[in-house]
């Protein structure tokens, strides 16, 4: 791929009308979906994919944002699940995290009831010294859903899930949404890239030689990052120091004989691995940096660890945890891989490729580029990705494992001042928070914390204003709450045969 500037133009603030995304997958297609429901009629969009050119597609496991998502563009969740053979998920299993033989979930629904002034944590490790001692998953309805492999939705207790995807599927059933809403397809290989003489890009030239030319341009062409880096060299901050994963083998296996309504991550010694169960199939990945592990090593090690027959070859995935300097520069914005990458650890990469479109459509540049635009959707960006990281960088510090070089290193290496705070707050007095539009809530840093062994030295003395028999009443309520609606459920296999079965194909 070349960059040209040629045909020169002057700097333009010159309405948008035609959006033209570079490539494909689920980030593309995404983009495509969005911008054609909700600025139809308003301006042309256009995506250009090559068929030759492979997606990543292993982004099969989602967070509950989703549904927000699929709510704006008025998606039917009983069509999406039958077209992507979807499951629902009800949270994360982390296994051998703490220590080998640990095992948590972090559910995606709210745990316990506390107060204005103290959480239920408090609440929670106030109990611990009356002897309430009940794991702190039986007071969230999501966790123990999850745990009896149950799952339904009902307006007297509706869980708060996600979903467990077939990522090409997805794409699939997107491209054709998008088509109906009026987006473009063209098939080519970009090869070259027209700058105006202000940088901006002004078109994207085919292998074939057709030209595609448009105002505001979208980067979804992966880790390659063919317009924002190759072509506006935007800048990269890497943060392998902090997340040394670099390296994942995927493989596609038979389903198991149960159908769990939850991903599993299950920590080795230089990383960890993924199953995420479909209808039709199970999804598996080992994720490990190859400082401490080879390929080869790797590869043999999710082949020897699955436990149902391989349906297709394992595929080796290179990534390189970090941002971009700039999300959006110039005429150009990035989504999904190209504007960065953390990790696959707790599925955040399909929310970002939504959330930054929706961010897109919330200052989208009507009138032409504006700074402040640029500006302010940069801000926003870089914000949200460095709080997911410090979420996902917590998984690896917070450990009691020294059982090999890959998790000494992580426990002893530095981490982000940001998340030191964080986990000082906790450590010293319990306490956790959110900020603003934070990804994760106060309850998932609760759940991770404690799960992975950090125990708080004090807690918020306000709730040693119950008297132990009254704190006693409070937690057992809740808990037999949980309990009552959680044996009403049905199934969770038994429920997707009924309410989203997909055809076999």
């Amino acid at each position: 791929m070349q960059t040209l500037t040629q045909n020169p133009q002057p700097a333009t603030t010159s309405a948008v009308k035609t959006v033209v995304i570079a490539g494909g997958g689920t980030a593309g297609w995404v983009a495509a979906a969005a911008l054609s429901k909700r600025l139809k009629g308003l301006v042309k969009v256009v995506l250009v994919e090559s068929a030759d050119i492979g997606t990543v597609g292993v982004g099969e496991s989602t967070i509950p944002p989703v549904q927000l998502f699929h709510n704006l563009l008025g998606i039917d969740e009983q069509a999406f699940m039958r077209a992507t053979h979807a499951t629902f998920k009800l949270g994360i299993s982390f296994e051998h995290w703490g220590q080998q033989g640990d095992r948590y979930i972090h559910p995606f629904g709210k745990t316990g009831q506390g107060s204005f002034l103290a959480d239920f944590q408090h609440y929670y490790l106030h109990g611990l010294q009356h002897a309430i001692t009940a794991p702190l998953g039986e007071y969230c309805y999501e966790h123990q859903a999850a745990a009896s492999g149950k799952f339904a939705k009902t307006e007297q207790a509706a869980l708060s899930y996600a979903y467990h995807i077939d990522a090409g599927r997805y794409a699939r059933f997107l491209r054709e949404f998008s088509e109906a809403q009026g987006a473009v397809r063209i098939e080519g290989k970009i090869t070259h890239v027209q700058q105006q003489v202000n940088g901006d890009i002004r078109a994207l030239i085919l292998e074939s030689g057709q030209e595609i030319s448009g105002d505001l341009f979208i980067d979804c062409t992966g880790f390659q990052a063919l317009l924002i880096e190759k072509t506006l060299q935007t800048g990269f901050e890497r943060w392998d120091h902090w997340l040394p994963c670099n390296k994942a083998v995927v493989v596609q296996t038979e389903c198991g004989a149960t159908l769990p309504p939850y991903t599993r991550a299950i920590a080795h010694d230089s990383g960890w691995r993924w199953q995420i169960p479909l209808q039709h199939r199970m999804g598996n990945g080992l994720v490990y940096a190859n400082d401490f592990l080879s390929d080869e090593h790797a590869q043999q090690r999710l082949l020897t660890s699955m436990d149902t027959p391989t349906v297709t070859s394992p595929r080796m995935l290179h990534y390189q945890s970090g941002r971009r300097k700039k999300f959006w520069h110039k005429n150009c914005v990035a989504l999904g891989l190209s504007s960065g990458f953390i990790e696959p650890l707790e599925s955040t990469s399909i929310y970002l490729f939504m959330n930054g479109v929706i961010r897109l459509l919330r200052l989208f540049p009507f009138d032409g580029m504006a700074q402040p635009l640029i500006d302010e959707y940069n801000q926003q960006s870089i914000s949200e990705l460095e709080k997911i990281r410090d979420f996902i960088i917590l998984h690896y510090h917070q450990t009691e494992r020294n059982d090999s070089p890959f998790w000494q290193y992580c426990k002893n290496m530095p981490i982000p001042d940001s998340l030191a705070h964080r986990i000082a707050l906790f450590r010293e007095n319990a306490h956790a928070f959110q900020t603003g539009e934070e990804l994760f809530r106060l309850e998932s840093w609760t759940h991770v914390m404690l799960g992975q062994r950090l125990q708080p030295q004090s807690y918020h003395k306000l709730v040693a204003a119950l008297s132990p028999q009254d704190l006693k009443h409070h937690l057992q309520q809740i808990r037999e709450t949980i309990q009552g609606a959680v044996s009403r459920l049905p199934a969770h296999r038994d429920f997707i045969r009924q309410y989203c079965q997909a055809q076999p194909s």
